[in-house]
């Protein structure tokens, strides 16, 4: 094997790697959201993981974000808590650093 086709091996490692790090992290970011709005929510805690796998669920219907976020306005307006979008949207940036040093701490 060429120092190339070594060094092409390794970029494609590092990003196979790079990648499965990141859906692990949207995922656990995912979870921390769903917690933390049950929280909100008053929800048990039984109640919070199974809505929690809800919103790790949600993220499986488009590449992005937007679906997760649908669910979560949907899910506020229909518990009528008082939360803007922007604070929806801000929650989600900061799980989502969170999410990843977690997943960074684990592996």
């Amino acid at each position: 094997m060429s120092g190339f086709d070594k060094r092409e091996q390794g970029f494609e490692s590092k990003f196979a790697h790079d990648e499965n790090l990141e859906f692990k992290a949207a995922a656990r970011r995912n979870k921390l959201l769903g917690l933390w709005l049950a929280g909100l929510m008053n929800k048990s805690e039984a109640e919070a993981a199974a809505y929690a796998k809800e919103v790790i669920i949600a993220d499986f219907e488009e590449v992005g974000d937007e679906d997760v976020f649908r669910k979560l306005r949907a899910d506020a307006d229909a518990a009528e808590l008082d939360i803007t979008d922007h604070q929806i949207r801000k929650k989600m940036g900061e799980l989502t650093e969170e999410a990843r040093a977690q997943v960074r701490s684990e592996s």
